[in-house]
């Protein structure tokens, strides 16, 4: 679902010099995403649980009854009900470029879906997800006038639009064992597969020269797993507080990559040439997390992640990575923390808004890619939401916000301002439970 609203954005052209190709042209944003998800596999997309989302993400030693952590396989073994949590989001974002070019758009999409269940209570436990990966969106316009033959006395008139699409998916699977009360470890499998296609259309307004539409289109697809671990120690401080310690890693991946060149004047497209084949393989990720609670009410997490990109390795081009343009990469570091209270605690019988959990947090993205070597595009975002109880035990009502930039105007760069608002509904049942007599 897409809801734009477009506005002229001449200033976006120099960006393009640097990105796509040397044209004096003027720009106008008309996307559906971020300039940036031009560049790699796309902006690369995180997502664990609706606390740790509003927590500034990660989250990677966060352990509750009320959610599953996917970011930590180990959380996995402690479960007492089985979960579905499904939600929305709805994202608006202002780019800007040097001078006074700007262009607003808004868009609505379907977030994570995840599936969990104890097999035994408190002990082993498992999980499915579907979730984003990374996301490519972006949409730009030029429009400028051909240099006059000497033979001819006319120009004429020309605009091209830039566009991009698709992105990788992420199915999910896990097992979480608790070792001991202290101790839990879990693994995961991750099968990521999608299309990245990349467009350029060329038309002539006012003329019957005839329009060209090229697409290079990148079927990607791997298989590859994780593997967690949490230590949990209790009365440090006092008696009733917990500190947990996580460490999750994501396993190097290799991607086989299929990649075909589309010539036409619609979505109607001969090949050009034959079909392309080759491999693409993602780095290793690794995530630390600590998560502090002084008592039932409190909570307090602090994570960071860590990816070299510069080892990312493709026998295939991709925008701003790959083969020719290594220079660009960058690796990528993610730090974020967050607070919770929850003023009535457990308690079940408080007061509805004693009941309900307020969080405020935020993070620092330093993004594995960039338009202009040796300049970092950053990520600073305040994150934050409310968790709702509802009249179903063990379901609640999660809405979150996110507000955050993205970018810089100084070297003929963008900058992304951006708010977000999920809405995630986590129902928790007793399934797969036998009853027993008392």
């Amino acid at each position: 679902m897409h809801l734009p609203e477009y506005r002229s954005f001449r200033a976006l052209a120099p960006l393009l010099v640097v990105c796509l190709l040397p044209l004096s042209a003027s720009a106008q944003n008309t996307g559906d995403g971020s300039i940036y998800s031009r560049f790699g596999i796309g902006e690369l997309q995180s997502y664990s649980s609706p606390q740790a989302q509003a927590l500034g993400g990660g989250g990677y030693g966060l352990r509750s009854l009320n959610y599953v952590n996917f970011a930590n396989p180990a959380t996995l073994g402690d479960q007492v009900l089985t979960r579905a949590v499904a939600g929305l989001r709805f994202q608006n974002l202002r780019a800007t470029a040097a001078g006074t070019g700007r262009s607003t758009l808004s868009e609505g999409n379907l977030g994570s879906v995840q599936f969990s269940f104890p097999i035994a209570s408190r002990r082993v436990g498992a999980g499915l997800a579907f979730e984003p990966f990374s996301r490519v969106s972006y949409r730009v316009q030029l429009a400028g006038r051909t240099q006059p033959d000497p033979a001819q006395s006319d120009s004429v008139d020309y605009r091209i639009d830039y566009e991009g699409g698709g992105g990788l998916q992420q199915v999910s699977g896990g097992v979480g064992f608790q070792v001991t009360p202290s101790l839990a470890v879990g693994a995961s499998g991750h099968i990521l597969f999608g299309m990245l296609e990349y467009g350029r259309r060329t038309t002539f307004p006012g003329t019957l020269l005839r329009p060209a539409n090229i697409v290079t289109s990148t079927r990607l697809s791997g298989v590859t797993g994780s593997f967690g671990a949490s230590y949990t120690a209790a009365s440090l401080l006092s008696r009733n507080d917990e500190l947990t310690v996580g460490l999750s890693a994501r396993l190097p991946v290799s991607l086989d990559a299929r990649r075909v060149r589309t010539l036409g004047e619609s979505l109607e497209r001969d090949t050009l040439g034959s079909v392309t084949y080759g491999s693409a393989t993602l780095p290793i990720s690794a995530g630390l997390g600590i998560a502090y609670h002084p008592d039932t009410r409190w909570t307090l997490v602090l994570n960071g992640l860590y990816e070299p990109w510069t080892n990312f390795e493709s026998d295939l081009d991709f925008s701003g990575s790959g083969t020719v343009d290594q220079e660009q990469l960058r690796d990528r570091f993610r730090m974020s923390g967050g607070v919770q209270i929850q003023p009535g605690g457990n308690n079940l019988l408080a007061p509805y808004f004693s009941r309900v959990a307020y969080r405020l947090g935020a993070y620092f993205d330093r993004s594995y890619v960039t338009p202009v070597a040796g300049i970092d595009i950053n990520t600073l975002a305040v994150t934050g939401g409310f968790s709702l109880p509802t009249m179903l035990s063990g379901t609640r009502l999660d809405i979150n916000f996110e507000v955050g930039t993205r970018g810089t105007t100084d070297h003929q760069l963008v900058k992304d301002v951006f708010y977000r608002i999920s809405v995630n509904l986590n129902v928790g049942e007793r399934w797969f439970q036998k009853q027993r007599l008392r």
